[in-house]
């Protein structure tokens, strides 16, 4: 498949397929990048319907893993503002696809937007909840993190009270775009009862995988996602 790799302002980007009027931007999610498996595969089946997709690296992943800029919500948040921005001015129809963490900064850059159509991978829509339960983890108290800023916790992901205080004053209250989740049933991260209520507050369509977790991997999993998109793109392999 076709790609193209530059800039946003700076942020490295990669554009997938031949050229359209139609694209989806693509947001990953922690631990990922702007070619890992999920964009790619979600590329090649867009790439049928006559999609183009756009992806790009957020803070301190993929080319900016040494670049010094923190992935908190505040930057990321700007950073698909400026992503979205770029976007609108090249195409006609623009689509979303977010995975994990994010989907959470999605829906607080785009909340007055609307887009053609939205596809959430085991998206986050309780980041609150799940630095509550981090916390809780590892008898880290609210008063602990305010007085030091940031803490580092045992399995690599640093706590920030800044980052923390945003979640609660920023509450997801407004999304205006159809959209579909793909839900793992093993998902240890995101709750499932926090997603039903994000479904069921919006109008969204859920599919739950059986046997899916958060970060679908697996050749089964990842099979599963394929079936997903196909469905949802009306794609259906000979």
């Amino acid at each position: 498949m076709k790609m193209q790799i530059f800039q946003i302002d700076k942020i490295p980007s990669v554009l997938y397929g031949e050229q359209a009027d139609k694209v989806i931007v693509a947001v990953h999610g922690n631990q990922s990048s702007k070619t890992d498996v999920p964009v790619r595969i979600l590329a090649e089946t867009a790439s049928e319907k006559g999609y183009q997709v756009l992806s790009f690296d957020l803070p301190e992943h993929g080319e900016r893993k040494e670049e010094g800029i923190p992935c908190k919500v505040q930057n990321c948040v700007e950073e698909l503002k400026v992503i979205l921005g770029f976007v609108r001015e090249k195409w006609n129809t623009v689509g979303l696809f977010a995975c994990s963490l994010g989907a959470y900064f999605s829906l607080l850059a785009y909340r007055e937007e609307e887009f053609e159509r939205c596809l959430f991978l085991s998206p986050v829509v309780d980041i609150e909840r799940i630095i509550e339960n981090m916390m809780a983890w590892f008898h880290i108290t609210s008063g602990q993190l305010k007085e030091n800023g940031e803490l580092d916790t045992p399995i690599g992901q640093k706590l920030y009270w800044d980052y923390y205080c945003y979640t609660k004053e920023n509450p997801i209250v407004k999304w205006n775009s159809p959209t579909s989740i793909l839900y793992g049933s093993e998902d240890d991260l995101c709750e499932y009862d926090r997603i039903l209520a994000f479904t069921e507050r919006f109008s969204c369509r859920l599919e739950v995988a059986e046997q899916g977790e958060h970060y679908f991997h697996t050749e089964g999993q990842l099979e599963r996602y394929r079936r997903w998109l196909r469905e949802e793109f009306g794609v259906y392999p000979l």
